[in-house]
């Protein structure tokens, strides 16, 4: 990496860094989540994987006036007794939203481990292993597809493990510590939930399990948050001991569910082998067009390029191909030569501006991905809607579930038609940040943004203009960047708009609106 595109890459690092801590600051106070709808029906909204909501059994919760019950409660009125500084801030902290708290951590892992692995002294490049996280290069390299997959996990598994917590809380009706004895102050929040089984544990125990498969040299950190938000709640008043153990153990349940579908998904080959990779070159060239090569020295093996084989929520195969587009021009047509002349003639008239848009979207190396600045946006805006947990769960797993399949179908069409980037066909195309290596048609950027705008704008209506100004920009900035085509751009968000809409049409049928 030449000292130019380093310093890029590290003015795109500490933009993101100041972003995320603004976003931190922004929701670090934030009052208890106070629904202004409990939405108490949710245990009969539509599932993702859960056939039905009762699919893993809870136990009859003890009766309130029951001698466990009664030292669950002394147990709360110990903590309360006894609080500390330390308490006190995780009860503020959690009691804002498990969903929101457990997507923020989701965002910090990405960023931490969003590194490409350096080469070895023989001029290849080490793979991340699953087999063994902990030895170098750690696993998992969580580039944007990973990234995107790694986020509909977890927002998916939260979805089911709450429809099915809401369930067993309408069945059971056990009321909150707090109502049962007033002398328990109810330092969260008060709301007409019942408690049992808690829907912050069923978050904590759903979140850590699925973490433990998707980022494993984590467990112990993960763990402690587990340990905190757990507390937070007995302390708080929220929910009783019993009430926790329940939840946790169900939310396990559920995210086993999830962690063997991943383990089936086909994400474990999407690396590819050496005779993959050179089967992309030799089918480029035998249409006389011009193959994508990596512009890394030395040469590195192109991203995930069977990631377009993963099994998605929303689409399956036969969707996946179905939103193909049609071929970018001929490598060797006019209309290439013009696309390559327009993306030299950008970087050579790029405004401060423009340069600022870059930087703002860039979501490189180090940073938490496309799909993770759309979750930081989502989140943003939810925090203002004042929803129940469940329905934080419902809408950040449409929105994930859609960037995890936008990943799938945009990876798919960048390696069925493998087409060089700008910088490849005229070299003096000097990028304003880092070129990704993988093939450029079509824009990943765009994918993920015009994607996400999609199924926000339905979520929230009158917001949908301004994300669709918000994909539209983040588009422009690889344009402005130098390292995408127009086409590239515009072609990759009339297909996000169409996976999108996959995810608007389950918005419609699974109970929720």
């Amino acid at each position: 990496m030449n000292r130019h595109i380093f310093l890029l890459a590290l003015g795109s690092i500490l933009m993101i860094a100041a972003c995320n801590k603004n976003v931190s600051d922004r929701t670090a106070g934030l009052p208890p989540l106070a629904p202004a709808n409990e939405d108490l029906n949710a245990g009969s909204w539509r599932p993702i994987l859960l056939s039905r909501p009762d699919t893993f059994a809870v136990a009859t919760p003890a009766a309130t006036n029951s001698p466990l019950y009664v030292a669950d409660l002394n147990e709360i009125k110990g903590y309360q007794t006894h609080l500390t500084s330390d308490q006190q801030g995780q009860i503020a902290y959690w009691s804002a939203g498990g969903v929101l708290r457990w997507n923020e951590v989701m965002r910090e892992l990405v960023a931490k481990y969003n590194l490409a692995p350096y080469q070895n002294t023989d001029g290849s490049y080490p793979t991340p292993s699953s087999a063994n996280p902990f030895a170098y290069p750690f696993f998992p390299f969580s580039n944007p597809p990973y990234a995107a997959r790694a986020f509909a996990y977890i927002s998916a598994a939260q979805y089911d493990a709450l429809v099915a917590c809401w369930y067993y809380k309408a069945k059971f009706n056990r009321p909150a510590p707090y109502t049962v004895d007033p002398t328990i102050k109810a330092m969260a929040g008060k709301t007409g939930l019942a408690s049992y089984p808690s829907e912050g544990a069923v978050l904590a125990g759903v979140s850590a399990e699925m973490m433990q498969l998707l980022f494993p040299d984590e467990i112990g950190n993960v763990q402690q948050k587990l340990q905190q938000q757990e507390m937070a709640l007995m302390a708080s008043g929220a929910a009783t001991r019993s009430d926790i153990t329940a939840g946790e153990a169900l939310g396990r349940q559920v995210a086993e569910m999830f962690i063997a579908r991943a383990r089936g998904d086909n994400a474990g080959k999407a690396v590819g082998t050496p005779a993959d990779w050179a089967k992309f070159v030799t089918t480029a060239q035998a249409a006389n067009q011009v193959p994508w090569l990596s512009l890394e020295a030395p040469a590195r093996p192109p991203m995930l390029p069977l990631f377009g084989k993963v099994k998605g929520f929303l689409c399956d195969s036969a969707a996946i191909v179905s939103l193909r587009p049609g071929p970018p021009p001929s490598t060797s047509s006019d209309e290439m030569k013009s696309q390559t002349s327009a993306a030299l003639k950008t970087i050579q008239n790029a405004t401060r501006e423009q340069m600022k848009i870059v930087q703002f979207w860039a979501d490189g190396i180090g940073t938490y991905t496309p799909p993770g600045h759309w979750n930081a946006i989502a989140a943003e805006d939810f925090v203002k809607q004042n929803w129940s947990e469940v329905r934080w769960a419902r809408n950040m797993a449409l929105l994930n579930m859609t960037e995890m399949d936008a990943a799938i179908s945009c990876w798919d069409i960048k390696y069925f038609y493998f087409n060089p980037r700008p910088t490849q066909l005229d070299p003096s195309i000097k990028t304003l940040t880092g070129i990704p290596n993988f093939p450029s048609y079509v824009s990943g950027h765009s994918m993920f943004s015009g994607a996400a705008a999609t199924i926000l704008g339905h979520i929230l209506p009158s917001r949908a203009s301004a994300y669709e100004a918000m994909a539209q920009e983040a588009a422009n900035s690889r344009i402005y960047a130098g390292i995408h085509y127009t086409l590239d751009c515009t072609v990759g968000l009339q297909v996000a708009q169409n996976v999108g809409n996959y995810a608007v049409k389950r918005a419609q049928i699974d109970g929720a609106e």
